[in-house]
């Protein structure tokens, strides 16, 4: 068996997850992983699909493409050859990282600079905006594993450069 990336995107709307699973069985491919979510009304899902090895890449995507050409849907198969798990593992702690306030262009390129200068692996991001005058209606969780060298993660996340009520992140206007 062979690993692919399965990427599906359109509008939502009941059956996509069914449509989509039951074209996989009909090529004799096994779901290990999926991530679905829905972006307002966009439905997207990432799915790491196990296939046979005689089934080539290309005729996997037609077949999936046929089946869902009725719900007006694109997908895309990539192969990816997975490393093992122990090679890219590194000694971290999960953390909840949540942010409220209003939106504004450059808060997630700035926030996820600054985990990044320090090594922090975003695996997993929420943003809610629902708009209005209300900031509080907006909210980014972000999900983060954080290296063990990072000695003091208080002081690295809770300064009040990053945690207070501010217009200014890295000394920008937010």
């Amino acid at each position: 068996m062979q690993k692919v990336v399965i990427s599906v995107l359109g509008l939502d709307r009941p059956g996509i997850l069914a449509t989509v699973s039951e074209a996989l069985l009909a090529q004799d491919c096994n779901i290990e992983n999926v991530s679905q979510t829905l972006l307002q009304s966009i439905f997207g899902a990432i799915i790491l699909v196990s296939k046979p090895a005689a089934l080539p890449d290309e005729a996997l995507e037609e077949a999936l493409g046929a089946a869902l050409a009725p719900l007006s849907l694109a997908v895309s198969v990539k192969r990816f050859d997975l490393a093992p798990a122990a090679a890219a593992a590194r000694d971290t702690q999960p953390f909840v990282i949540t942010t409220i306030g209003p939106d504004s262009k450059g808060l997630v390129a700035g926030i996820t600079r600054v985990l990044a200068d320090r090594g922090c692996n975003v695996t997993n991001l929420q943003a809610l905006f629902k708009g209005g005058d209300d900031p509080l209606n907006n909210m980014m969780i972000y999900e983060v594993d954080v290296p063990d060298t990072v000695q003091d993660w208080k002081r690295t996340f809770n300064t009040g450069r990053y945690s207070k009520p501010s217009t200014e992140f890295e000394g920008r206007p937010c």
